[in-house]
This record gives C-alpha cells, structure tokens and sequence, in this order.
C-alpha cells in the first residue's frame, strides 16, 4: 500500500487529504475511490487532459507515459515536466504527493 497526499484545491480537496492505495491502481482510481471527484471527462480512457495531475513527490516510482499520454499532455494547462494523466499514472509502493492544478482544459465545466 501506498499513501497519496493530495495538496489542498479550492474545488476537488480544499483541506487537502491523505489516501491509502493498493500498487497496480491509477492515481485518478485512487481520488475517485475516495470522494476526491477529480474530473475524467473521457471516462478514464486517455482521450483528455482533465484528469491532469502535477506529481510533487515520487514521480520516479510511477510507470512511464506511453506516447500518446505524452502528445495528450502537451495540450494540458499548467503542464510541468512532474506533469501525468492521473488516468495513466499507476502506483507503485511509493508514497506520493500529487497538486491537482487549478484550472482544466474542459470546455464543458464552464458556464456559458
């Protein structure tokens, strides 16, 4: 098991939070499972960057990003080099610090 420390978000986890996992589970999985209601706008099929996540702290220990996650993220906002679809992301054994970024690409959260 793992532990994921959510940093505080305004929205999704404003006082932040702290989540135990099993290995073999994606990050967004993992929020999801616990009442962190991230957004996963394509279903958690790496079809988006919604679930764009920024990895502060055991980035190394997750798997590595196939191709097309990475031609995903380049259209993320706020991309940084620790940056990871949390649909694609799998935990390991390693503990994990993870910001969910303030704003999203996902056109259909806005209110026009």
């Amino acid at each position: 098991m793992a532990v994921i420390k959510i940093l505080p978000h305004p929205e999704y986890c404003p006082a932040g939070a702290e989540i135990e996992v099993p290995a073999g589970t994606s990050i967004c999985e993992a929020l999801l499972d616990h009442n962190i209601k991230i957004e996963h706008a394509c279903d958690m099929s790496c079809a988006c960057t919604t679930c764009h996540v920024i990895v502060r702290e055991g980035f190394n220990s997750l798997n590595d990003a196939e191709e097309e996650e990475e031609d995903l993220l380049d259209r993320a906002w706020g991309l940084e080099p620790q940056s990871r679809l949390s649909c694609q992301a799998i935990v390991a054994q390693k503990d994990l610090v993870v910001e969910i970024p303030k704003y999203s690409i996902n056109h259909a959260k806005e209110n026009h």
